[in-house]
């Protein structure tokens, strides 16, 4: 089974794609986690977010995250968000190999992340550490951590 990895900038996501991003994002996030937020906090069609991810054969998207360039006190920084796999394709390194493109990307530039906490050793296997302690966001324990 040949799982295709995509990328693009969100001003060039079709609206078909950006529509399947999120809707896999709201099934997880939303429906599966059972926590109602605002899934469109008006970050993905800013002109610096990329977004990055999996298809199966079929073309349905099964892993998806978005990378958000940030300039902190005038400092260019990344930020790592939405990262979700569908239930059925879990277990099989997607997010890893997600995570691995975006981080090609970011090269030596600090990039953050609010993990869920249980996601917090796969994100210290690709050499995030932990910047702060664990915080509850929308009833889900999350651990803020950065890459340097």
């Amino acid at each position: 089974m040949t799982i295709t990895l995509h990328r693009s900038w969100a001003k060039d996501l079709d609206v078909g794609t950006l529509y399947a991003l999120l809707r896999l994002r709201v099934e997880v996030f939303v429906v599966e986690q059972a926590t109602p937020y605002p899934e469109l906090d008006g970050r993905d069609l800013l002109a610096e977010t990329r977004h990055f991810w999996l298809t199966a054969p079929d073309g349905e998207v099964i892993c998806t995250l978005r990378l958000m360039e940030e300039h902190p006190g005038g400092i260019k920084s990344f930020r790592i968000g939405r990262l979700c796999t569908k239930r059925e394709a879990r277990g099989q390194g997607h997010g890893t190999r997600l995570l691995q493109a975006a981080l090609a990307e970011v090269g030596d530039h600090p990039c953050r992340v609010n993990a869920q906490t249980y996601l917090e050793p796969m994100y210290r296997r690709l050499g995030f550490t932990a910047e702060g302690g664990e915080f509850v966001e929308d009833g889900i324990p999350h651990i803020p951590m950065v890459r340097r």
